[in-house]
C-alpha cells in the first residue's frame, strides 16, 4: 500500500530536507528512521518539495510504500514517538497507487515572515528575518504583482537548481503587514531552488527605496540571477502546503 503523511518541522537544526551522504542531520533521515521502526523494514520517503537548511514547514507532504499492515493511528502516533521534538507527523492517509507526493501536486504555497521593527527580538530570531529599516509595503505589493502569471524565472533561480525548466506560473503574491510583522505569501504551480527567498530579497530592495518598482520588470526580463536582489535568509521561510486532487 502507499501511505501519505503531513509533516511539520522547525528547520533551524536540520541541514535541509534531503538525506546527505555526509550523514548530517536532515528531516528526511529523521522521518525515514522513525517510519522504518514502525514498519520494521527500511522505508524511503518522497516529499512534495525539498527545503534548505534552516527552512521550516507547516505541512510538508510525503509518501512511502509498504506491504506491512498498520492502522493510520499506528503510523501517526508510533511515528511521532520515534521522532525528535523539532519534527512531527500531523496526519496520515492511505492513498492510491498512482499518488506521488511531488509529481501529483498541482501547486505549492510558501510564506516568508519578516520581523519589521527597529529593535530585534530575542523570541523571533529563529522564525523571522529581522528587518529594522522602513519598508513601503505598497511599492512591494505593486512590484510583486508584476511576477504573477507564467514567466521564465531564471533571474530568481539558485545555482544548484535541478529543475528542467525555469518557466513557472505564480498564482498570487500577497503581502500583509501588522504593527511589527510582514508576511509575504506566494502560491505557484512549482518553484525553482531559492526562488521564494530570491524574490523576497528583491522585493526588500524595492521596499527600502533602494530600487524602483520598474526595476522588477527589468530583472524579470534579464533572466539573469545576478540582476536580482540577494537571497533572503532561510529562517523566515515556511513551506505551507502542497495541493492535490486526492488529498
Amino acid at each position: 500500500m502507499k501511505i501519505a503523511l503531513g509533516v511539520e518541522y522547525f528547520g533551524k537544526n536540520f541541514h535541509g530536507w534531503q538525506v546527505q551522504k555526509s550523514g548530517l542531520r536532515t528531516v528526511q533521515s529523521s522521518v525515514e528512521a522513525s517510519l522504518s521502526k514502525v514498519a520494521n523494514h527500511p522505508v524511503r520517503v518522497f516529499c512534495s518539495g525539498r527545503t534548505d537548511a534552516g527552512v521550516h514547514a507547516m505541512e510538508q507532504v510525503i509518501h512511502f510504500e509498504t506491504s506491512v499492515i498498520r492502522t493510520e493511528r499506528a503510523w501517526l502516533f508510533g511515528g511521532n514517538v520515534n521522532l525528535p521534538s523539532d519534527v512531527n507527523f500531523k496526519w496520515v492517509k492511505e492513498v492510491s497507487d498512482d499518488f506521488h507526493a511531488r509529481f501529483s501536486a498541482f501547486a505549492r504555497s510558501y510564506e516568508y515572515k519578516i520581523h519589521h521593527n527597529p529593535v530585534r527580538s530575542s523570541l523571533k530570531g529563529d522564525y523571522y528575518l529581522w528587518e529594522p529599516r522602513s519598508l513601503d509595503i505598497t511599492k512591494m505589493q505593486t512590484a510583486a504583482d508584476l511576477l504573477v502569471g507564467e514567466h521564465d524565472f531564471s533571474c530568481f533561480r539558485g545555482s544548484l537548481c535541478q529543475a528542467k525548466s525555469p518557466i513557472k506560473t505564480i498564482e498570487y503574491i500577497q503581502i500583509e503587514s501588522s504593527t511589527d510583522e510582514m508576511i509575504i505569501s506566494i502560491k505557484a504551480n512549482a518553484f525553482l531552488h531559492h526562488m521564494v527567498r530570491n524574490i523576497v530579497g528583491t522585493l526588500l530592495k524595492i521596499g527600502r527605496g533602494e530600487k524602483n518598482i520598474e526595476w522588477m520588470t527589468s530583472v524579470l526580463a534579464s533572466k539573469d540571477r545576478r540582476e536580482a536582489g540577494p537571497t533572503a535568509e532561510p529562517q523566515g521561510l515556511y513551506f505551507i502546503k502542497a495541493f492535490y486532487e486526492e488529498i
